[in-house]
């Protein structure tokens, strides 16, 4: 049987779905359930907003942090130090091994780094002039 390579303008879920449906049978065949959940810890005003706050998932026994976002007028009063506690807790009770993320070199290595995160990578020229750092902490001995 035939196969084209196509390319969706714009491309759905369901394409994702699609390309992720064999990628993740794949895996679960080679080291079982991932058991994916997400996690968010969100930074909450009094008035019930959303001002900001951390956004994960755990799976294969790791916490990846992929988002940590608050406006500047809350940078400053230990918020954010705050969130990664509280990941870091969800992440142990969690019996993680350990916590990953990404960071650009515009952003917060330095931060992470105080926090005990270290850098295992870096991908130059992301954007372009700058570069993206992988850091990782690891929870179990």
């Amino acid at each position: 049987m035939p196969f084209l390579l196509t390319e969706p303008a714009e491309p759905s879920p369901a394409d994702r779905d699609a390309v992720l449906a064999p990628l993740r049978a794949y895996n679960i065949a080679q080291a079982g359930d991932p058991h994916i959940r997400p996690v968010a810890i969100l930074v909450t005003a009094e008035n019930g907003t959303t001002e900001g706050g951390l956004w994960g998932r755990i799976g294969y026994d790791w916490l990846f942090i992929e988002l940590l976002g608050l406006p500047e007028a809350l940078r400053g009063q230990g918020l954010g130090r705050n969130l990664m506690e509280r990941a870091e807790g969800i992440a142990r009770d969690a019996g993680c091994a350990g916590i990953w993320l990404d960071t650009y070199e515009f952003q917060a290595r330095g931060f992470y780094e105080k926090l005990g995160y270290t850098l295992f990578g870096a991908l130059p020229d992301h954007p372009v002039g700058q570069k993206r750092f992988f850091l990782m902490k690891r929870l179990l001995p």
